[in-house]
């Protein structure tokens, strides 16, 4: 396959095609009792939790009126069109996704004078919920989760819990990623509604809201910043842990405002995190009679010049090449929801057996749980915010920059139409979701560069974007514009290349070919389709796993002396139609074993 017969295909979509129904042996396994039960929020953790998960009642209707009747039972937190959801239909753009289910509260928890929090990890893409008919917040965005405050809105005895859900898919400038009504090549089934965990947990009146921990591997400290509710003069206990003894036991009872706390603890111990030792420090906060337990790791992410001068992606000041392999974090039977923790375990633990040392989280918010699995494993994380923007013109943002690489460098992104960035809301909502993907996932030890555009899918302004996310978070380097489109900013210099031989660029940045490979390999009874996507067709899986080896070795590997600090391989598994995987798509076959 040529450049130009590549660059065509991308975005072919094949409606003659029915996806096979391929399963993974997660989903084949999973009990509708017992969905997903693990607490869901890792580095925010309490005990008096319920998690909400299983069948819920739901009806698609074409009016926002409430309907009569439900349609039947979908299994929560998996998106109607997927598999695992039991219902199997796609959301439109004009219809309207009601779930439904009870919420029990006993005499003691109602009596108790705790406030009652209900979360959502993610729902796409809009969302209203209502307690007893009575309209408790509403959500915009699909990837991010939101929680609301129930107390006041719930009796004693069983509770209605409703969600309306509308979602734009592709139709709009909302952020999708790769979900598209249309599906095909690179572009992937859109899904709809919950998909992630949901759940209750009763905390005191004055609690813990939020949560930054900034350690700072230099100088052997770790900041940690503190939101709480209300306005009350109760100090903090903070206990830091080494595996089982605790090195710090102290309290903090100076509040930087009336709502913050800051306070600067000294790590004694200092074990430094790698993909080799992912050490994990436990941390336990206690604010009146509010206790939370989280983690953190001694660790720090930067880019600095080697002794000849070349710009390296360092950890913890020492270079470090990233051996990385770009995730969509799809599932056949599950599409955005892995079918349980076992499964998302699976593609983190399979990639490092690969030599892997790195995952490009690709245009996709991941479950909290996911993140929590790299870091105890030890898989460095590259985040990518998830694309928006109304329809992209795949000549440019697809063809042009395929053929012409550098020719695509000049192009400036004020060009807002070029982009599909013309809505000035638009650009506004997508910078407030930038900025709050930073904040909730600013914790999370294993992520060590931000991504805030790929391939210019709805790219603007990038270097005004760098620098908003920079003066969030000073801790961690960003690849401003992966692939092309370089606007000259950012850390690296972010190289997209399947189909010319892999060389480095000098540039003052360092230089990351953050996508290249995307071998494909069709593995019959383990393929969505019969018609397949990929960069290079190969015919077997020896054949497969020759080039891929060959590949490493004499185009990849040479590179890191003459200053290659990255490189992603597209990718962990097939999707659908793109069978450039490592693993096929229902995860039951390894292409390199």
């Amino acid at each position: 396959m040529d450049i130009l017969d590549a660059a065509l295909n991308i975005n072919k979509n094949r409606e003659d095609d029915v996806l096979a129904r391929l399963t993974t042996v997660w989903g084949e396994n999973l009990s509708p009792d017992h969905v997903l039960e693990e607490y869901p929020r890792p580095q925010l953790k309490r005990d008096n939790y319920k998690i909400l998960n299983g069948y819920w009642n739901y009806a698609i209707t074409n009016s926002s009126a409430a309907p009569s009747a439900h349609d039947g039972r979908i299994l929560v937190p998996f998106s109607p069109e997927s598999i695992l959801s039991g219902v199997e239909r796609q959301l439109k753009p004009r219809e309207y996704l009601w779930y439904e289910r009870t919420v029990s509260v006993t005499p003691e928890e109602y009596r108790s004078g705790k406030r009652l929090l209900l979360h959502f990890g993610a729902v796409d893409q809009y969302a209203s919920v209502y307690v007893n008919g009575r309209k408790v917040c509403t959500h915009m965005g699909g990837y991010l989760p939101f929680e609301a405050d129930i107390t006041d809105s719930v009796r004693e005895g069983d509770n209605s819990l409703t969600l309306r859900v509308w979602d734009t898919s592709d139709t709009s400038y909302h952020s999708r990623g790769k979900q598209t009504l249309k599906r095909g090549g690179m572009y992937y089934t859109a899904q709809s509604g919950i998909w992630q965990t949901v759940w209750t947990e009763w905390v005191p009146k004055a609690h813990i809201r939020k949560l930054y921990l900034t350690p700072d591997f230099d100088k052997k400290e770790l900041e940690i910043r503190l939101l709480v509710s209300g306005r009350n003069a109760l100090p903090l206990r903070i206990r830091v842990f080494a595996g089982e003894r605790c090195i710090y036991d102290g309290s903090c009872d100076t509040a930087d405002g009336h709502e913050r706390f800051l306070a600067t603890v000294p790590i004694s111990e200092r074990h430094p995190w790698t993909p080799d030792t992912p050490f994990l420090y436990g941390l336990c906060l206690q604010y009146g009679e509010d206790t939370v337990e989280s983690y953190f790791a001694m660790r720090s992410f930067t880019v600095e010049p080697d002794q000849n001068g070349i710009m390296r992606f360092c950890l913890n000041h020492r270079p470090c090449f990233l051996n990385g392999v770009l995730d969509q974090g799809y599932w056949p039977d599950g599409l955005y929801t892995a079918p349980s923790d076992e499964a998302l375990v699976y593609d983190i633990r399979t990639m490092k057996e690969l030599g892997f040392n790195m995952m490009r989280k690709h245009i996709k918010i991941e479950a909290a749980r996911w993140y929590y699995h790299c870091d105890r494993l030890g898989m460095i994380v590259w985040q990518d915010m998830v694309s928006g923007g109304t329809r992209y013109s795949l000549p440019l943002v697809c063809y042009f920059p395929t053929l012409f690489p550098a020719a695509s460098n000049h192009v400036k992104d004020g060009n807002y139409k070029l982009f599909g960035r013309d809505s000035k809301e638009g650009r506004k909502e997508w910078t407030a979701e930038c900025m709050e993907t930073v904040d909730y996932l600013y914790n999370v030890p294993s992520i060590a560069v931000w991504v805030p555009f790929n391939e210019g899918w709805g790219q603007f302004d990038a270097n005004q974007i760098t620098a908003m996310i920079k003066e969030k978070d000073p801790t961690r380097p960003v690849d401003h514009a992966s692939g092309w489109f370089d606007q000259k900013g950012g850390d690296f210099k972010s190289i997209h290349n399947y189909f010319r031989k892999l060389r480095v660029v000098n540039d003052s940045r360092s230089c990351a070919i953050s996508e290249y490979g995307g071998y494909a390999c069709h593995v019959r009874r383990h393929s969505s389709v019969e018609r397949i996507f990929g960069y290079r067709k190969f015919d077997t899986l020896p054949e497969f796993a020759r080039a891929f080896r060959r590949l490493m070795e004499r185009e990849v590997l040479p590179l890191v002396d003459k200053g290659l600090s990255a490189a992603v391989y597209t990718q962990v598994s097939d999707v659908e139609e793109e069978v450039n995987g490592l693993l096929t798509y229902d995860r039951k076959i390894c292409k390199l074993r």
